[in-house]
C-alpha cells in the first residue's frame, strides 16, 4: 500500500518526517509519500488555506494512494474541509483517512460524503515519549486493518471527536448523523468549566441526542481552575448524559496520547 501524508492543519517537522521514514522502512509492508506541503509555513498553518487544501485534493485524486495520513492536529482544518469535499473525484472514494483531535473536521465531512475515515494516531505523534508505538498502532490498522488497533470496545456503527472539535461542527454542513453511533468523545488542556459548557452545547444538540450511546476518552493536561470547579471530566460528562438522555456508555480508550487506539467510523 502506498499511503499519503498531508497536512491539512499545521506543519510537520522534519524530525517527525525522519523517524516516520525509517519506522516504515524497517516495517516493509508500505510506501509512504510525504506531500511537500506538509513542511510550509504560514503563521499557525502548514501553508496558506490554497496550498493545504491543493495539496490535499492532489492526493485524493491520486489513484497510487490507497490511504491519506493526517500529519498533525492543531487548527485549521475546518477552513479548507468544506471546500475539499466539492466535486470529489472518483479515486477519492476507494481510500482510507486517518487522523484525529483539528482532524475531525474533515472525519465528519468525509464519512458524510461516504468516504472511510478513521480516527488513530498521527505521525506528528512520534515525537511524543512511546510514539512509535501509536504510530505502528496507526500503520497496522492502514495496511493490515489489525484489529488489535482498535478500540477494544466499539459498537458499529462508531465515531470519535475531540469534544471542541465536536462542538464547533455542529451546525455545520460537515455534521454528520449520529443516529444509532457509538460516540466517543476526548479533550486536551481544557478547564473543567469549559468541558462543562462544551458539554451543554453538544448534548443539547437534537442529533446528539439520537446516539446509541456517548463514552468519554482521556481528557489531559486540565489547567487547574480557580475556584476549583467540584467535579471532574467524568462527572461532567455523565450529568449532561443524564440530563439530556444520552446513554452514558462509561470510559473509551482514545486521547491525546500514546495510548490512544484506531476508531474506524465504518468496521
Amino acid at each position: 500500500m502506498k499511503i499519503a501524508v498531508v497536512a491539512p492543519s499545521c506543519t510537520l517537522s522534519r524530525e517527525a518526517a525522519e523517524r516516520l521514514e525509517a519506522l516504515v522502512a524497517k516495517r516493509g509492508d508500505c510506501e509512504l509519500a510525504i506531500h511537500p506541503q506538509c513542511f510550509l509555513s504560514d503563521g499557525h498553518f502548514a501553508g496558506t488555506d490554497d496550498q493545504r487544501l491543493s495539496a490535499l485534493i492532489e492526493v485524493m485524486k491520486d489513484p497510487e494512494f490507497g490511504a491519506v495520513w493526517f500529519a498533525r492536529g492543531g487548527y485549521g482544518s475546518n477552513r479548507i474541509a468544506e471546500a475539499a469535499l466539492k466535486h470529489l473525484p472518483d479515486a477519492a472514494r476507494s481510500k482510507l483517512y486517518m487522523g484525529y483531535s483539528d482532524a475531525g473536521f474533515l472525519h465528519a465531512g468525509f464519512h458524510k460524503a461516504g468516504l472511510n475515515v478513521a480516527w488513530g494516531p498521527m505521525p506528528q505523534d512520534l515525537m511524543r515519549e512511546g510514539g512509535e508505538v501509536a504510530v505502528s498502532r496507526a500503520l497496522d490498522w492502514i495496511v493490515n486493518r489489525d484489529p488489535s488497533a482498535l478500540e477494544p470496545d466499539l459498537q458499529s456503527p462508531a465515531m470519535a471527536f475531540n469534544l471542541t472539535v465536536l462542538a464547533a461542527l455542529l451546525g455545520t454542513v460537515l455534521e454528520p448523523d449520529f443516529t444509532g453511533v457509538d460516540l466517543l468523545i476526548e479533550d486536551v488542556s481544557e478547564h473543567h468549566y469549559r468541558i462543562d459548557r462544551t458539554m451543554f452545547h453538544v448534548t443539547g444538540s437534537a442529533n446528539i441526542r439520537k446516539v446509541a450511546r456517548l463514552r468519554l476518552g482521556r481528557v489531559g493536561d486540565i489547567p487547574d481552575n480557580d475556584p476549583d470547579f467540584g467535579r471532574d471530566e467524568v462527572a461532567i460528562v455523565h450529568e449532561w448524559c443524564k440530563r439530556s438522555g444520552v446513554p452514558f456508555g462509561g470510559r473509551a480508550d482514545i486521547g491525546h496520547d500514546v495510548l490512544n487506539r484506531v476508531v474506524p467510523f465504518r468496521l
